[in-house]
């Protein structure tokens, strides 16, 4: 599972270096917003992956990883009807984090060993 791990943990960092600069090109008045929940949500991302990769205890940890990756999803879709992101990097970005979703749901799968619903 280790492995595993490190590639969720690559996958978060490469998600975090594309959706960066992207969020530069915010209109101002949403950078201290909308821009910085996202910045705010990637980063606790990144955090809860490290975070279950330290822990013996995973469930818990996985399952507010896979709140916090529907919710930046769900960001980036608001991000993009307010016409703040352009289709294809909004296209870019959602395909990222439905990457990622599914190394959480394989990894919550093997944690409690039922599926994910």
């Amino acid at each position: 599972m280790a492995t595993e791990d490190f590639r969720l943990l690559q996958k978060v960092q490469d998600m975090m270096v594309y959706g960066y600069p992207l969020l530069n090109q915010f209109p101002k008045a949403e950078k201290f917003s909308l821009a910085q929940d996202i910045r705010n949500s990637m980063n606790e991302m990144l955090r809860l992956t490290i975070t279950e990769e330290k822990k013996k205890s995973k469930l818990a940890t996985l399952e507010h990883l896979d709140v916090e990756n529907e919710f930046l999803k769900r960001l980036l879709c608001v991000s993009m009807e307010l016409k703040y992101l352009s289709r294809h990097h909004y296209g870019v970005w959602e395909k990222k984090l439905v990457e990622i979703g599914k190394m959480i749901g394989g990894l919550l799968k093997s944690v409690s060993g039922k599926p994910k619903t």
